[in-house]
């Protein structure tokens, strides 16, 4: 057992990621059986609840077979930690909504094709508080496994753009089941909005959300970033497919890619401040 768990250790990271895809895909290999891909709307949110397990019943496994009970007690106090700036609170909680904000009306400019959800809707209050519920749902089970477990680990030997990275590529991807639809490899443009939906704007978030934890260490306050970003996604988002969905999460990816840009150019010059 000690040799299993010393394994166990060195490879934290690796099992981590096996068991979250693994408990997530599982889960909703098993949940649309017999009927297979792609998943209908009505199973979608049976599908996203059991997929929500798989990163943080990984993190909490993982932690404990790598560190026992201090490892899972580790993984759990960092949600304890809410002293922070109120200014990261407000870049948690505003850096989704700003930016959508932003792209939604640069697209308005060209077309009327973009309108947000809330707009549209014809029960607003029904719609904001079901998604801010989502949102809390969604960003308390991931951000368990992805802040709480993997991202420190991954730090140790990454900056923080590698680590927002790579996190945010392996994010997208375990969004590839409940994003698969009938016509996905039958074009180019099913597939391109595959590709636009899982790596454009997930990666360029997430290096964000790393950013955040990095000068906070608080998994609330990013937590509480996820929490922002889906209910952004559900409230601000418009609701369109096709070419306009293609052009809209384009959108999205280059300001959020520009923000992270204006980010570490700021680090560095404030870096090379501090070395002069």
């Amino acid at each position: 057992m000690a040799i299993i768990r010393d394994s166990i250790k060195t490879q934290a990271l690796l099992v981590y990621f096996i068991l979250a895809f693994a408990l997530s895909w599982g889960a909703i290999v098993i949940s649309v059986w017999p009927d297979g891909f792609p998943v209908t709307e009505d199973q979608l949110p049976v599908l996203i609840a059991a997929m929500l397990l798989g990163p943080s019943l990984a993190a909490i496994l993982a932690a404990g077979l790598a560190s026992g009970r201090e490892g899972i007690r580790d993984l759990f106090s960092r949600l304890r930690r809410w002293r922070v700036s109120p200014r990261w609170y407000a870049i948690a909680l505003l850096t989704a909504p700003l930016s959508t904000a932003v792209v939604l009306l640069a697209l308005s400019l060209f077309s009327s094709g973009f309108p947000s959800a809330l707009s549209t809707s014809d029960d607003k209050v029904s719609l904001v508080s079901m998604w801010i519920v989502s949102g809390l749902l969604v960003g308390f089970f991931e951000e368990l496994g992805w802040t709480g477990f993997a991202i420190p680990r991954m730090r140790m030997k990454y900056g923080v753009f590698a680590t927002g990275l790579l996190v945010g590529l392996l994010w997208g991807a375990w969004h590839f089941l409940v994003n698969l639809e009938a016509d996905t490899f039958s074009g180019v443009l099913p597939f391109a909005l595959l590709v636009a939906r899982l790596f454009t704007w997930l990666p360029a978030y997430r290096v964000l959300m790393v950013w955040v934890y990095e000068r906070t260490e608080s998994q609330l306050v990013v937590t509480l970033m996820h929490v922002s970003l889906v209910a952004t996604t559900g409230i601000i988002d418009p609701v369109i497919e096709g070419g306009s969905l293609l052009v809209l999460l384009l959108a999205k990816a280059a300001v959020f890619w520009v923000i992270v840009a204006a980010v570490f150019l700021t680090r560095q010059r404030g870096a090379q401040a501090v070395s002069a």
